[in-house]
């Protein structure tokens, strides 16, 4: 559970990084570009994978392609939805798109369920539901037809990178390879995306937020990934805990840091939070 911990708070780091560079100016298009140039510099210092001894017919190119295009393609349909749809269904959508990566869990990967870790997550489910649900009144569903779109993609999009993930965990000595290829995919098409939106590659300031950034999400894929190898068997644990603690330290982080208030409701989500991950915690066991 540390590296589930650990993966959550990069993650939330993410997101406040990417709040308070939007409030001074920052570009988060380009900084997303640079984010990836990042991750695939570290992904190659830490995991050490043989670039020039690739094979060929080994190496899971469908893989590749599929996720170089989703990861940078969810932080734009994010942002879409952010603002066709508004904070609340989006943050909806992201968290519970655990929903769909618990179904994979199940029907894919052949988890078995035993009764404490299903209580577990429906706890869980539940903390998150509350925690949104305590904001329903701050924003409502947009007029403009492309907000079903997008909120459909960022619910769907969510799951598939949590489902392809746990995918490139299970393929031994070439997961290394295949998490740089797609990093570095990824890093290509966002650098032609800002180079064509923006007519520029990006702005000093812009490409040093962007690394930073890319310290902080490489960080969190790297231990989402490493939790997915240690509890191969359990990849339901991964997918519920990541999601849920990720609510909880954003609920937190809202606190302590952007001073919001704690509703009711939200206390209540956040209590039903710590008890599902203690009895996802002793599932384990």
């Amino acid at each position: 559970m540390e590296l589930i911990f650990a993966a959550a708070l990069c993650s939330v780091a993410v997101s406040i990084l990417l709040k308070i560079c939007k409030e001074k100016g920052y570009n988060t298009f380009q900084m997303i570009a640079w984010n990836y140039a990042a991750a695939s510099i570290l992904c190659y210092l830490w995991f050490k994978p043989d670039l020039q001894h690739i094979s060929v017919q080994q190496t899971p190119w469908w893989l590749i392609l599929i996720l170089g295009i989703l990861l940078p393609a969810i932080f734009l349909c994010l942002a879409k939805s952010l603002q066709t749809a508004g904070i609340l269904k989006t943050e909806i959508a992201q968290r519970l798109s655990v929903v769909l990566s618990l179904s994979a869990a199940y029907f894919i990967f052949q988890e078995q369920f035993n009764p404490l870790k299903i209580f577990g997550i429906v706890l869980g489910i539940g903390s998150v539901l509350c925690i949104l649900i305590s904001h329903r009144t701050a924003d409502g569903w947009s007029d403009q037809p492309q907000a079903f779109i997008y909120i459909a993609s960022v619910w769907i999009g969510y799951a598939l990178i949590d489902i392809l993930l746990k995918y490139t965990t299970g393929l031994g000595v070439q997961f290394s390879v295949a998490l740089n290829l797609i990093f570095i995919y990824a890093f290509i098409l966002s650098l032609l995306y800002t180079a064509v939106r923006y007519k520029s590659t990006g702005s000093l300031k812009n490409m040093l937020a962007g690394f930073g950034l890319g310290i902080l999400n490489f960080a969190n894929i790297a231990l989402y990934v490493k939790a997915h190898m240690l509890l191969k068997d359990s990849p339901a644990i991964v997918f519920a805990g990541m999601n849920i603690l990720v609510v909880l330290f954003g609920v937190l982080s809202g606190l302590i840091i952007f001073k919001e208030k704690l509703k009711a409701v939200s206390a209540l989500g956040l209590c039903l939070g710590i008890v599902s991950v203690l009895c996802l915690a002793y599932a384990m066991i």
